[in-house]
C-alpha cells in the first residue's frame, strides 16, 4: 500500500505532459561520447546527491537543487526521509550519465516551458534511450542514473541542471529494482513462458511488473523497453487488447449476477510477501459504510478471480481500490486463500 501511494506523491519537479507541446529532438551524448570532464561532473553529482539521500539530509539535498524547487521542498523531503530507510548500509554506484543540451529550447506562444525530446544512440549502434521530458526550460541538463545495492537495491535518478557553472537537481525519482525478491528481467523471463503457455492474464501483469522494475521513470524509454511493451501488447487477453479505462471498463458478473466495472489493473509489492499482489481498481457509484463497501470489494474480488482463475498461482492477493468519483478510494487487500 505505500508503494501505491508513493506513487502518487513522488515530485516529478516538471510540468504535466502536453503531446501538442513536444518540440524538435534536442542533441544527447552518452557517457561513452562525452568529454572526461563532463562525465566526471555528472557522475560526482549523481553521487554526491545519492549520499545525501542515503543520510536523509535534506536540507543538503535542498542546497542542491535548482532555485524554482528549492523554495518549496517540502514534498520531496517527505520522499527522501521514506527512500533513506530502504537505503541504509547499501553501497552507491553510478550506473549510467547522459548529458542533454537544450540550450536551443524555446518557451511556447504562452510563455509555458516545451516538451522536449532527447535520442540517445547507443554505442552507434540502432539501440537507443529517448527522453521525453515535459515542462523544460531551456537549459543544459544531465540525467544520472545511479544503483545502491543492499539488502533491498534501489535505484536513484537524478535529472540535473547546469546552473552559474554547478549541477544542480532538477528532478529526484527513486525506486526499488526488485519485487517480491526478483528483478525486472526476472519478470521479464516470467512473462514470456506464461504467454507460451497462453496464461495471457498472468503474462500482461508480470510484463507490466518487469516494466516498472526496468524503466527509471515515466519519462525515459529505450529500445529495450519497447520491446518489452511489445511483447506485453501480443500476449495480452481479448479483453485487455484495446487496455482499459473509466470509458472502457472491464465488466466481470459476480455469481450474484451483480456486475463488476474494473478500469485499471497493475501490480503491487508493498506488502513484502513472497509473490506480488494483483491491483484492480473498481469504478463504484457511491461510497458505502465500511461494512458494505468491504464485502462489495470482496465480492469484487472474487468475481475477478471466478473470471480468470489462472491469477491465483501467479499472484499473493488482490487489492482492490474501489472509486466513486470525487471521493477517495476504499481500498482492501485479501490473500487469494482468503478469496472464495
Amino acid at each position: 500500500m505505500v508503494n501505491i501511494m508513493m506513487r502518487f506523491k513522488i515530485a516529478l519537479l516538471a510540468a504535466g505532459l502536453l503531446l501538442s507541446g513536444v518540440v524538435a529532438a534536442e542533441v544527447c551524448t552518452t557517457q561513452s561520447q562525452m568529454t572526461s570532464a563532463d562525465r566526471d561532473a555528472l557522475a560526482a553529482t549523481g553521487r554526491s546527491l545519492a549520499t545525501k539521500v542515503q543520510a536523509d539530509d535534506v536540507n543538503g539535498l535542498q542546497a542542491a537543487t535548482v532555485a524554482e524547487y528549492a523554495k518549496d521542498f517540502s514534498g520531496i523531503g517527505d520522499v527522501v526521509g521514506t527512500t533513506a530507510a530502504k537505503l541504509k548500509g547499501g553501497t552507491i554506484a553510478v550506473q549510467q550519465v547522459y548529458l542533454l543540451d537544450g540550450t536551443q529550447l524555446k518557451k511556447n506562444a504562452d510563455g509555458s516551458a516545451p516538451d522536449a525530446q532527447f535520442f540517445c544512440s547507443l554505442n552507434k549502434s540502432v539501440a537507443e534511450v529517448d527522453f521525453l521530458i515535459p515542462g523544460l526550460l531551456p537549459g543544459r541538463y544531465g540525467f544520472v542514473i545511479v544503483d545502491v545495492q543492499g539488502t533491498s537495491p534501489w535505484q536513484l535518478s537524478f535529472l540535473l541542471r547546469q546552473d552559474q557553472g554547478r549541477w544542480a537537481m532538477a528532478g529526484f525519482y527513486p525506486k526499488a529494482l526488485t519485487a517480491a525478491g526478483h528483478d525486472g528481467l526476472w519478470y521479464w523471463a516470467q512473462a514470456r513462458a506464461m504467454a507460451a503457455r497462453k496464461e495471457h492474464w498472468n503474462a500482461w501483469l508480470y510484463y507490466r511488473q518487469a516494466q516498472s522494475l526496468l524503466q527509471p521513470t515515466g519519462f525515459v524509454q529505450s529500445s529495450h523497453l519497447e520491446k518489452l511493451k511489445s511483447e506485453q501488447a501480443a500476449a495480452a487477453p481479448p479483453a485487455l487488447s484495446d487496455g482499459i479505462s473509466t470509458s472502457a471498463p472491464l465488466v466481470v458478473k459476480g455469481a450474484n449476477g451483480a456486475e463488476y466495472r474494473f478500469v485499471g489493473l497493475s501490480v503491487d509489492d508493498s506488502l513484502g510477501a513472497p509473490k506480488i499482489d494483483v491491483v484492480a481498481h473498481l469504478q463504484v457509484e457511491a461510497a458505502a459504510d465500511s461494512a458494505v463497501a468491504k464485502k462489495r470489494n470482496a465480492d469484487a474480488a472474487s468475481a475477478l478471480l471466478a473470471a480468470y482463475p489462472e491469477l491465483r498461482k501467479a499472484f499473493h492477493g488482490v487489492w482492490i481500490f474501489a472509486e466513486a468519483t470525487g471521493q477517495n478510494p476504499y481500498a482492501t487487500e485479501e490473500a487469494m486463500d482468503e478469496i472464495h
